[in-house]
C-alpha cells in the first residue's frame, strides 16, 4: 500500500519513466524497453501479496466453519465467485477507473484523501468527513501491514506437512524465524534485499499458473466456472451459509490496495500490463485447477495448493512459497513506512527516525520504531493464531473497510476534480460500493474469531493519529495566545531598534501569522539580534512532491527575514536545502556560522475542555517521545538553541 520500492534499477526507471512523461504529453509509455522494464519490477513489489493467494483462498472457503459441502456444484459456484471477484475489484474498480486518481503520480489512501479535500468548493464540513475516513482508511492498512506477513509466511511453511507430518511442531518456529530475518535485515534498504523481487515473482506466477494448467486438463469441466451464473446460483441455494463464504472469498483479492498504492513507483501502465499478462491469467489459472483437483479428489481440501504439485516438486514448491510470502510481506512493511513518513509530513504522525537507505531515491527508507513495533506485533500473531486458517479468520476486515473509503474517497474526486456528472459517479461507484459493502459485512462476522485484532490496531492508529493531529492543532492556538502579529512585531522593532550582534540567526516556528515565541523572549531577556535573522516555516503541500517555487523569501525589514520552505508528503525537508536556495538569491545564512533557535514546549495536561485529560496525556507522551527537529531536519545538533516553553493544553 500503501508504497513498497523496488529494487533500485527498476526505480530509477520509474523516476526516468515519470520526469519524462512532464517533458512528453504522450508520457513514457512510449518507451517500449523502459516500460518492460518497469512492468517486470513491478511484478516484484506490487503482486506479491495478491500473488500468494492461492495459498489459502480456495481452502479457507470450504473450512468447517461455513459447514460447506465438497460439492461439485459448490467448487464450481465458489470458484466462480473468486473469478468475478478478481474481475470486478481488480481488473475493472482498480485497474480501470481507481487508478486514475493519481495525485502527481502517487497513489494510496493517503494520497487519495489528499486529492479529495483538494478542491476549495469542499464545505468545511465535507472536508472534515474525508480527512476522517482518509485517516481511518490509513489506520487500516497498518492492521493489514501486520497481518500479511503472518499469515502469508505461515501458509508457506505450512506446505512442509505435506511432505511429513513430523514437521508439524516445526512450522510455528520455523516461521517465527524467517519473520525475525526478515525484519533484522530491513535496515539494508529495498534495494539491496530486493534486487532479486521481480524474478522470483515471475517464476512464481509461471509455476503456479502450469500448476494449474495440468489440473484443468484433466478435468476441464471446471470451466463452467467462468459464466457468472454459477456464482449466482450457489448463493440463491446456499443463503445465509453462502454469504459468509463471500468472506472466505474475498481472500483473493487482499493484495489489491496495493496495487493502488504502489501505482506511483511504477506508473499506471506498467502496473496493468502486469496484472493482464501475467498476474491475472496466472492466479485464473491456480485457482481454477484446485477446483480441478478438489472435483477429482475432495480429500485434497487439506491443502489443494500444495497437492496440486506431484510429490517431487513439493519440496521445491515449498521453497519458492516461501521466498515469494517473504516478498509479499516486504512489499506490506515498506509500505508501512511509506504510509508513516506521508502522516508525519501531513501533521497526523509525530516525527520518527526515517533513513533513507538509497542516496538516489527518495522511497527508498527505513524507519526502525515502526520496523521494530511489527516484528513484535507479528511474531505475536503467529505464536497466539499457530496456523493460517486461524489468522484467516482475522484477515480482510482491514482491507474490506479499506477497499470501501476507497470507493468513498474516489466517487469525491470523480465529482470535484474529474467533473463526472452525479449519474455517472452514483452509477459506477455506487455499484462498486454495493460490492465493497457486501464483502466487508460478511467478514465482520469474524470479529469474534480473530477479527478483532486488525480492528484493535486500526482503533489503536486512528487515535493516535487523531489526537495528535487535534493537539497540534490545540498547541497553536496556545502559542499563538502568546504571540503577536509578524507585521506589529516588526512595526516595534524599527520604532525602537535592539542592539544587533554579528552572525547569523533562524528561528524555527509552524506559525505564518505571528513572531516566534522564542524570538519575543530572546528579545524580552537578551534585548538584542543578529545582524541578519529569519523567521523559517517549512509547510507541507497535499501533493507527493513540490518541483517549482518550494522557497519563498521575503525582506520584512533590513536584515529581517521570512523564508517559507513548501514540500510533499513523500519528501522529508532538510535545511541544507533551504539554505542553498536562499544562497542562490544572495542572502547567506552559513551553516556552520548560524544559530538555530527552536522552540521545545513541555505539554501540561489540565483536562481544558479541547480534549479529555487521558488524551492529552496521550499526545503529552507523543510529543515527549517525538524526534527532536535537531534530528529530522538535519540541523548540526552543536548550533542550536532550544527554548523551554510550558504550554497547559
Amino acid at each position: 500500500s500503501q508504497s513498497a520500492c523496488a529494487a533500485e534499477f527498476f526505480i530509477e526507471k520509474s523516476v526516468f519513466s515519470r520526469r519524462s512523461s512532464r517533458r512528453n504529453p504522450t508520457g513514457v509509455e512510449g518507451h517500449d524497453s523502459s516500460m518492460w522494464a518497469l512492468t517486470f519490477g513491478a511484478l516484484g513489489v506490487v503482486f506479491g501479496d495478491i500473488g500468494t493467494s492461492p495459498l489459502y483462498a480456495l481452502r479457507e472457503c470450504f473450512t468447517h466453519t461455513h459447514g460447506l459441502n465438497l460439492s461439485p456444484e459448490n467448487v464450481v459456484g465458489v470458484l466462480s465467485l473468486v473469478f468475478w471477484t478478481l474481475m470486478l475489484i481488480i481488473s475493472i474498480k482498480y485497474m480501470l477507473v481507481v487508478m486514475r486518481a493519481d495525485n502527481k503520480g502517487e497513489g494510496g489512501i493517503l494520497s487519495l484523501m489528499a486529492l479529495a479535500t483538494r478542491d476549495d468548493k469542499n464545505s468545511g464540513r465535507r472536508k472534515v468527513f474525508m480527512v476522517g475516513i482518509g485517516l481511518i482508511g490509513a489506520a487500516l492498512l497498518y492492521g493489514d501491514g501486520v497481518i500479511t506477513p503472518a499469515i502469508s509466511v505461515l501458509s508457506a511453511v505450512e506446505g512442509l506437512k505435506i511432505v511429513t507430518p513430523l514437521f508439524t511442531t516445526w512450522v510455528v518456529p520455523l516461521t517465527v524465524v524467517i519473520i525475525a530475518i526478515l525484519f533484522l535485515f530491513q535496515y539494508l534498504g529495498t534495494a539491496r534485499i530486493g534486487v532479486i523481487f521481480g524474478p522470483i515473482i515471475a517464476v512464481w506466477f509461471v509455476v503456479i499458473g502450469l500448476l494449474g494448467f495440468l489440473q484443468i486438463i484433466h478435468n476441464p469441466d471446471v470451466l463452467v466456472s467462468l459464466n457468472p451464473m454459477h456464482a449466482i446460483q450457489f448463493l440463491i441455494d446456499n443463503g445465509i451459509k453462502g454469504t459468509f463464504v463471500m468472506g472466505a472469498v474475498f481472500l483473493a483479492v487482499t493484495g489489491g490496495e496495493a496495487l493502488y498504492a504502489d501505482m506511483g513507483h511504477f506508473g499506471r501502465r506498467p502496473i496493468r500490463l502486469a496484472w493482464f499478462c501475467l498476474a491475472m491469467p496466472a492466479l485464473t489459472l491456480n485457482y481454477f485447477g484446485q477446483g480441478a483437483l478438489l472435483l477429482s479428489d475432495p480429500t485434497a481440501i487439506e491443502n489443494p495448493f500444495f497437492l496440486m504439485a506431484p510429490t517431487w516438486a513439493v519440496w521445491p514448491m515449498v521453497i519458492l512459497a516461501t521466498l515469494a510470502t517473504v516478498i509479499a510481506s516486504q512489499a506490506l512493511i515498506t509500505g508501512v513506512f511509506s504510509i508513516t513518513r506521508q502522516a508525519v509530513q501531513l501533521g497526523y504522525w509525530p516525527r520518527v527516525a526515517v533513513v533513507h537507505t538509497s542516496s538516489r531515491e527518495i522511497g527508498q527508507i527505513y524507519i526502525p520504531f515502526m520496523n521494530w513495533t511489527m516484528m513484535l506485533g507479528v511474531i505475536w500473531l503467529v505464536c497466539a493464531f499457530k496456523t493460517s486458517s486461524n489468522l484467516a479468520s482475522a484477515y480482510g476486515i482491514a482491507v474490506t473497510g479499506t477497499m470501501v473509503i476507497t470507493t468513498v474517497l474516489a466517487f469525491e474526486v470523480s465529482r470535484r476534480l474529474w467533473n463526472w456528472p452525479l449519474w455517472k459517479s452514483s452509477l459506477i461507484f455506487g455499484f462498486f460500493l454495493i460490492i465493497d459493502v457486501a464483502f466487508f459485512a460478511t467478514n465482520v462476522v469474524k470479529v469474534q474469531d480473530g477479527g478483532w485484532v486488525p480492528l484493535a490496531i486500526a482503533a489503536g492508529i486512528y487515535l493516535l493519529m487523531s489526537t495528535w493531529q487535534r493537539g497540534r492543532k490545540i498547541l497553536a492556538e496556545r502559542l499563538q495566545a502568546r504571540s503577536i502579529p509578524m507585521e506589529e512585531f516588526i512595526a516595534r522593532l524599527q520604532a525602537d531598534p535592539p542592539a544587533r550582534v554579528e552572525g547569523s540567526a533562524i528561528y524555527m516556528s509552524s506559525d505564518l501569522w505571528g513572531a516566534p515565541v522564542p524570538l519575543l523572549h530572546n528579545l524580552k531577556h537578551n534585548k538584542v539580534l543578529h545582524t541578519r535573522v529569519a523567521v523559517l516555516t517549512i509547510k507541507t503541500r497535499e501533493v507527493p512532491f513540490v518541483h517549482k517555487e518550494r522557497v519563498q523569501i521575503e525582506e520584512l525589514c533590513s536584515g529581517f527575514y521570512r523564508i517559507i520552505a513548501y514540500y510533499g508528503f513523500m519528501e522529508i525537508p532538510k535545511i541544507k536545502h533551504i539554505l542553498e536556495a536562499c544562497r542562490e538569491r544572495g542572502i547567506r545564512f552559513p551553516i556552520q556560522e548560524t544559530t538555530f533557535v527552536l522552540g521545545r514546549e513541555t505539554i501540561l495536561p489540565r483536562g481544558h475542555q479541547a480534549l479529555p485529560l487521558w488524551r492529552e496525556h496521550i499526545f503529552a507522551i507523543m510529543a515527549r517521545n517525538a524526534e527532536r527537529p535537531t534530528a529530522y531536519f538535519k540541523i548540526p545538533p552543536n548550533q542550536v538553541i532550544e527554548v523551554g516553553i510550558q504550554v497547559e493544553i
